[in-house]
């Protein structure tokens, strides 16, 4: 199971952290990953992170957010500074890929319930 936190509404520049707490697993999942879909679209990649700590971005979001985890206590976090009002949208983190496929969605099979990130000018 995996349960996102940290979702608000903030101001344009505003900084945000979000929280994904991962239960359930017997060990730390190789890859997981948040992704969000804002209103009236896709679903789409934000960063993708491995046990070891490598990371990828999106190409929207590089340089703006830092996604990070601690192992040890089962947790994903995403930093997001510089937000911007097309950040809105609803936040998911993302666990057990198929294969290594860090940003698809289409590739992973545990998700959150997601939480809920709004940005105002």
């Amino acid at each position: 199971q995996l349960v996102e936190s940290g979702g608000d509404s903030v101001r344009s520049g505003g900084s945000l952290r979000l929280s994904c707490i991962a239960s359930g697993f017997t060990r730390p999942r190789y890859l997981m990953a948040w992704f969000r879909q804002g209103p009236g679209k896709e679903r789409e990649a934000v960063a993708a992170i491995d046990n070891d700590g490598k990371a990828e971005y999106s190409h929207l979001v590089q340089g703006r957010f830092t996604i990070s985890r601690d192992n040890a206590k089962n947790t994903m976090y995403l930093q997001m500074n510089d937000l911007k009002p097309e950040d809105t949208a609803m936040y998911y983190c993302a666990a057990e890929s198929r294969g290594d496929y860090w940003l698809a969605p289409w590739a992973y099979q545990i998700w959150g319930q997601g939480t809920r990130v709004t940005v105002s000018v």
